[in-house]
């Protein structure tokens, strides 16, 4: 509810309308603007990757004639041909050794007419091969016969084989720099009988930067196609395979079936898909040239229009939203720190007061928030302060009620045990009532103490308990070092003890033992001081009965009430476990478990505090 008012304040609907209406020119002429200046883009790079390719298909074909005209060369040379018929039948060998010298001699010719070839290399149907390369000349592969593109001029007739693009040379090992291959098959002229085949490897770097020459981007990819859409040369540098077959992989080669193939001397230019395509054909081969440029690539040419489009509705954006706030800040601020200051004293803080100068009505509502406000925090200090001083004038009482419960029972024993006329053993008990006096007497300290001062308390009892009892009650103490400075309620295990003694050992008609432990459970966060005895126990109905006595004392519940008819001797344990609840908190006290018969076990829990030393000062009045 309270957004709904919101949206409909006088500041939000001045600042949505001045907005909107900033936004939605702003929206409109940026969209104008930003289809006019993408077309035009468009259009230009459609005209300069045309032109581009049209350039690469014409350097193509100058760069074929010319290889044309070496092949050309080399089946038109009469002598050439007459000494390749001659050297498969010739026997003798010093004319067969002349015979090489000389078609080596010619094949040379032809290698110097260009700078670009890198080897030549004739082969005889007969078997016999003559050379001219760089590097590495004679070092040729015995099983060229073998290979595909041998297969590819054999069995050409006389026309020219564009083998395309190898990543090495296809007949000798040792030149492993890629060369761009092509060669035809010679014939005799007089008869037209083929007398061996040419094969030609160049530089491939003419071709590579021809087509370099056609990219309009950094990923544009351009690739020669021939007429069985096998890849001649490609500048895509993820084709691992320099070679006329596709690498297999979908991205290296793209399929050319579907890609439109242009007629005679057209270019086509698709911009209907992802990618922008232009294709044209080359007139000395049947191959077709293709350039494909994503038009991510394109639109990188509308960056530096969308961001100065960008930095203008940014400014726009800017300059209407301090415009919007401007008109409507004067209006709304007092209102809006009154409602601020609202919502902290919905967290609790009633220390501050709202300061405008608007107004009259405004500052009149402001100045009676502020005046309730401040009569709110005295309110509050006020029942704090009254329940702080009930609190503590509680704990005294029941700290209290504890040391004439004891000496009335303690006093009682030592007059019986005058009656029996025991005098050393009763200068020992009057020895440990007087530490036991001295100890329950001093509260300059409040309710705080050690567990090694209340176990020493417990022993001056216990010696009281044991002159009493001769040979009828032991006690078996076993309590770790590390938890003796651990604060705990004063008079904490005493009346445990005294209840364990009165209640569960002296009826008992065996020899009695009474055991304290401790356990820490810090999964819990607890110190468990475990008070153990073998006595009768307590039945089920009165173990019920005292643990709703335990209950009933805890703060909150009626414990004045709780305690009506039960007497004296119902003081004790619910004393204890109050205390330990008013200090600590709701989790801690005590917990009784008992089974008729076998004895009773009480349990002291309280927070667990750092090994070998006290409890940190938050576990303590967490109430």
């Amino acid at each position: 509810m309270a957004r709904y008012h919101g949206m409909h304040s006088i500041q939000n609907r001045l600042f949505l309308l001045l907005f909107s209406s900033m936004m939605t020119l702003l929206i409109l002429v940026s969209f104008l603007y930003y289809q006019k200046t993408t077309q035009i883009i468009h259009s230009k790079i459609s005209d300069l990757a045309e032109k581009n390719v049209s350039q690469t298909v014409g350097l193509f074909d100058l760069l074929l004639e010319g290889y044309d005209s070496v092949t050309k060369s080399l089946n038109s040379n009469y002598e050439l041909t007459r000494l390749l018929k001659e050297a498969d039948n010739e026997k003798n060998i010093s004319v067969s050794v002349m015979n090489e010298r000389a078609i080596t001699n010619i094949i040379g010719a032809a290698y110097f007419s260009r700078d670009d070839i890198i080897g030549i290399h004739v082969m005889t149907n007969g078997g016999k091969l003559y050379n001219y390369e760089r590097r590495f000349a004679g070092l040729v592969n015995q099983d060229y016969t073998s290979a595909d593109w041998y297969s590819k001029l054999k069995n050409s007739k006389g026309e020219m084989v564009w083998l395309g693009l190898m990543k090495g040379s296809v007949i000798n090992s040792m030149l492993p720099e890629p060369v761009f291959v092509f060669g035809r098959q010679l014939f005799d002229l007089n008869n037209y009988k083929p007398v061996g085949i040419v094969l030609i490897e160049s530089d491939p770097n003419p071709i590579l930067s021809a087509l370099s020459n056609a990219s309009i981007s950094p990923n544009s990819r351009v690739f020669i196609v021939d007429k069985n859409n096998g890849v001649i040369a490609s500048t895509d540098k993820n084709q691992d395979d320099l070679s006329m077959e596709p690498t297999g992989e979908s991205q290296a080669v793209p399929s050319f079936n579907g890609l439109p193939r242009p007629k005679g001397n057209e270019i086509v230019v698709d911009n209907k898909t992802s990618q922008l395509i232009v294709a044209a054909k080359t007139a000395v081969a049947e191959w077709t040239v293709f350039g494909l440029t994503p038009k991510t690539d394109i639109s990188e040419e509308l960056v530096q229009t969308r961001l100065y489009l960008l930095a203008v509705i940014i400014a726009v954006i800017l300059l209407s939203t301090m415009l919007a706030t401007l008109i409507s800040r004067n209006i709304s601020s007092p209102l809006k720190l009154l409602i601020r200051e609202m919502k902290q004293v919905e967290l609790g803080n009633f220390r501050g007061a709202v300061n405008v100068k608007s107004f009259e009505e405004i500052n009149s509502l402001v100045s009676s928030f502020n005046r309730m406000v401040h009569r709110i925090d005295e309110l509050i200090e006020r029942i704090t302060l009254s329940s702080i001083s009930e609190k503590n004038a509680e704990l005294q009482a029941l700290q209290s009620q504890v040391n004439p419960h004891f000496l009335y029972n303690t006093l009682d024993m030592i007059y019986w045990m005058l009656d029996e006329r025991e005098n050393d053993r009763l200068g020992r008990v009057i020895l440990s009532l007087s530490h036991m006096f001295r100890y329950s007497s001093d509260w300059e300290e409040a309710s705080k103490t050690t567990l090694r001062q209340e176990l020493e308390q417990m022993r001056h009892y216990m010696t009281i308990i044991e002159n009493r009892l001769v040979g009828r009650v032991s006690t078996e103490i076993q309590v770790d070092d590390i938890w003796l400075d651990a604060i705990v309620p004063k008079m904490t295990i005493q009346p445990v003890i005294e209840n364990a003694v009165k209640s569960g050992l002296e009826p008992l008609d065996r020899p009695g033992l009474l055991r304290v432990s401790t356990i820490a459970d810090e999964e819990a966060n607890e110190l468990r001081i475990v008070i153990e005895d073998n006595g009768v126990g307590i039945d089920e109905e009165e173990l019920k009965k005292l643990q709703a006595m335990l209950e009933d004392s805890s703060p909150g519940r009626n414990y004045n009430a709780a305690q009506q008819g039960r007497g004296r001797r119902g003081i004790g344990l619910p004393n204890v476990h109050r205390r330990i609840v008013l200090l600590y908190g709701e989790p801690y006290g005590l917990r009784i478990s008992s089974e008729s018969g076998k004895g009773t076990t009480v349990i002291i829990a309280i927070p667990l505090p750092a090994r070998g030393g006290k409890m940190g000062d938050e576990h303590i009045n967490r109430g």
